[in-house]
């Protein structure tokens, strides 16, 4: 998954977990982690300043997200460069989505989004 922007690509891919040691299903607790790496392909540094999720569960129960950085970072990447982070959602059914966008900001100070598609959060089997 990438998005191009005016300064070049940055390059969004995401890796999917079902914990199941935090999840209680019987109370509909899934519990759920993803590893996002972020790639900045294009010729321009560039810092992530924000994100912006969407979370949506099975029942179409939307959480909406914003805040400063990622995991208490906002990674500098130069051209080249990428960073990778592990996070989690908990939802209350065992299918859900997410999708959303990073505030980058460019060296000569231009803002731009970084679009995230959406991708699956679901437990094993629970898809064909």
């Amino acid at each position: 998954m990438s998005e191009t922007s005016a300064h070049g690509p940055i390059s969004i891919s995401v890796q999917t977990a079902y914990l199941p040691e935090q999840s209680e299903p019987d109370a509909a607790r899934f519990v759920f982690s993803y590893t996002i790496t972020i790639r900045n392909d294009g010729r321009d540094p560039a810092r992530l300043l924000n994100r912006h999720w969407v979370i949506t569960d099975a029942n179409g129960e939307v959480q909406e997200v914003r805040g400063e950085g990622v995991v208490g970072e906002q990674p500098y990447l130069q051209p080249g460069e990428g960073f990778q982070y592990t996070s989690g959602a908990i939802l209350e059914t065992a299918v859900g989505s997410m999708k959303g966008s990073y505030q980058m900001l460019a060296d000569d100070g231009v803002t731009f989004d970084a679009e995230i598609p959406p991708f699956v959060l679901s437990i094993p089997r629970t898809l064909h």
